[in-house]
């Protein structure tokens, strides 16, 4: 919807070279971009104060079946073993598995990505169940990958009315729980939807309008949201006890847009649907920073008086690749962002940083994590799709051989009563900083550099710099200077370039965090200044539109005191597409208004829509971004330029 999220969407990336440079950033980081050897040690992982006995440690093991069914084995220290006897043996405690209505094609051949049909997730809640996990039910309501970017309705319930869908899914729903009570693996939690930011069984149940196509909205979601809780309800033997009833979770994905929660919370709240916990998707490479995502789960576990759970979560262990199908975690930028070593304790000191995080919700709102996939090696025959391969293998936890990793042992290790002991992380290295100036700008030097700790995170430290050689911001060229970083005894290099050509725009990254002095006219709650590092192109912040209705703005600013002469004006903008009108322009500059039309083709491709030799006279020039466009349509704009050319 917003941003492309979750795995099948995921999937587009690969093949995109996905080197976003920034304004203030590490510089290539040379030992991340190196691939990185699983090795079979011990690690340290700080245990989480007061961390509940209940607490959730869970695992989507929804690939499993298909990958023992292709051969797929698993081991602990040498010995081969269950996979969910290894997981529980870590401390694992929840078993979460995706249902599908009917994965398979027009000739009856199952879709591959786990063959997740009724029957193939009797047979793994039973094992879990047997085994004493307790088991939370994904219910997609599709017949394969249900996420933010699709909702398909499936293939048995096309062309059924809001009426008549709304009883599919009571009967179905029905049918899956009556089906698992007579098994004996009743869930104890429930899915209804997954990744559900924009609906669910699109058209009926969506939320946002694609050009001239007809939906339900949220009217039609919460209907069908209604639907399918009323039947878990309906056949849950422990209804009448609410104590003991199954949980039913509603489940977002972007863990860290707080935005997103509470429009969709907000709407869901209005109809009266009946809940028990939010469920969130956070991976910190794609869905924000920590701190993002502490900030939404504080907000919306008070806001709506909730629980919450983190429904899904995961971390590259390793940059090296089993199956030449490319991963989704797949070098130096995905660790920049998310902040760790793509590493055995990189990875475990990721998920113990999340479970923390979620520990400490207010009031006790936090119930746990589901580590996403912890079993899924690449096997041949087992791969996100049939005759394709794995791109999830580097976030295992287990090695390319089946081997449970160490950083597996996060889920005991983080218990107080395992006997670890808090081990403050210290500094090992910085990393050098970079800062790209026009001539006349004043130099804002970084507060904070990158710094990677002995628990292999990689975070910001706070830096007190030398005096820079002040003739470079005249002249131009580049300088180098030496910074002193708290705590610690290294320096930080950081490394100005004064460009010749001076960028007369203000703010033209928006790294103010605010608008001003650009102003918006005309639809402003369309756009808003985004700080999703895996959106933007330099800096902290860029500016990002979208909205689930149709819109239109016109983004501006006034450059005055500009001197005569021929300039270039140029910006950097990646979305979607599909909008109607779609504009960078100058106008009253002194001559006519010249325009650039800016076709955007998906995310990450970035444009850079240029409006070259524009004459400006009379010592002013309005820059504008004009957007009309049906609802859905998204983009981040980010890095506008006026210099003079002559």
């Amino acid at each position: 919807m917003r941003k492309k999220s979750g795995l099948l969407l995921s999937l587009c990336l690969i093949g995109l070279i996905l080197n976003i440079p920034l304004i203030v950033s590490a510089n290539r980081l040379p030992e991340l971009a190196t691939a990185t050897k699983l090795v079979a040690s011990d690690i340290h992982v700080n245990p989480i104060e007061n961390l509940p006995a209940d607490f959730i440690m869970g695992a989507d093991v929804s690939m499993l079946k298909q990958i023992e069914d292709s051969g797929g084995k698993f081991y602990d220290k040498g010995v081969e073993k269950d996979c969910l006897t290894i997981l529980k043996e870590h401390g694992v405690n929840w078993i979460r598995l995706r249902l599908w209505n009917d994965p398979t094609d027009a000739d009856g051949k199952f879709l591959g990505g786990g063959n997740n049909n009724l029957v193939n997730t009797v047979v793994m809640a039973a094992r879990a169940k047997a085994l004493g996990f307790k088991f939370l039910l994904d219910f997609h309501y599709s017949d394969w990958w249900a996420d933010p970017g699709k909702q398909t309705i499936p293939k048995a319930w096309v062309g059924l009315n809001l009426k008549d869908l709304e009883v599919a899914v009571y009967e179905y729903t029905s049918e899956v729980m009556q089906t698992l009570v007579k098994a004996g693996a009743m869930p104890d939690m429930v899915q209804i939807g997954n990744e559900v930011n924009g609906g669910m069984l699109w058209p009926t149940g969506k939320t946002w309008k694609e050009g001239t196509e007809e939906i339900g909205g949220y009217d039609g979601f919460a209907s069908l949201l209604k639907s399918g809780i009323q039947a878990v309800r309906d056949n849950d033997p422990q209804n009448n006890d609410p104590a003991k009833r199954a949980k039913i979770v509603i489940h977002l994905a972007n863990g860290g847009d707080n935005k997103l929660y509470r429009t969709v919370f907000d709407a869901l709240t209005a109809r009266q649907v009946d809940y028990d916990i939010i469920g969130l998707s956070y991976y910190s490479y794609w869905h924000g920073s920590l701190d993002d995502l502490k900030s939404n789960m504080n907000d919306i576990s008070e806001r709506y008086h909730k629980d919450v759970v983190i429904a899904e979560t995961a971390y590259a262990v390793t940059l090296n690749d089993k199956d030449g199908f490319p991963n989704l975690f797949g070098g130096e930028r995905e660790q920049y962002l998310g902040g760790y070593k793509a590493t055995v304790l990189g990875q475990a000191t990721a998920m113990r940083d999340v479970m923390e995080a979620v520990a400490q919700v207010p009031k006790a709102r936090g119930l746990g994590i589901f580590y996403w996939e912890p079993d899924w090696i690449a096997v041949e025959g087992a791969g996100w799709k049939t005759g394709e391969g794995d791109a999830w293998e580097n976030q295992a936890m287990f090695s390319f051989k089946g081997e449970a990793l160490p950083s597996m042992n996060v889920f005991n290790l983080v218990k107080p009563e395992s006997g670890s002991v808090t081990i403050p992380a210290t500094i090992s290295r910085t990393y050098p900083s970079k800062l790209d100036m026009t001539l006349g700008e004043t130099p804002t030097l970084p507060t904070k550099v990158k710094a990677a700790f002995s628990d292999d995170s990689i975070r910001d430290v706070p830096v007190t710099w030398e005096t820079p050689d002040s003739s470079v911001f005249a002249k131009g060229g580049e300088t180098t200077v030496q910074g002193t970083v708290n705590g610690a005894d290294l320096k930080a290099i950081l490394t100005i370039t004064v460009s010749t050509q001076k960028n007369y725009v203000a703010n033209s990254g928006f790294e103010t965090g605010t608008f001003a002095p650009w102003i918006v006219d005309g639809d402003s709650d369309a756009a808003d200044i985004s700080k999703e590092a895996s959106n933007l192109h330099s800096g902290t912040y860029a500016l990002h539109y979208w909205k689930g209705e149709p819109f239109a703005f016109t983004l501006s600013q006034t450059v005055m005191d500009l001197p005569d002469g021929k300039y270039s004006l140029s910006a950097w903008i990646q979305g979607g597409g599909g909008e109607k009108t779609l504009q960078l322009s100058a106008s009253d500059c002194g001559g006519e208004t010249q325009t650039v039309n800016i076709v955007n083709t998906g995310w990450l491709a970035w444009n850079t829509p240029t409006i070259s030799n524009l004459a400006v006279s009379g010592g002013k020039c309005t820059i504008n971004l004009k957007v009309v466009s049906d609802a859905g349509s998204w983009a981040f704009l980010d890095d506008v330029s006026l210099v003079k050319v002559d």
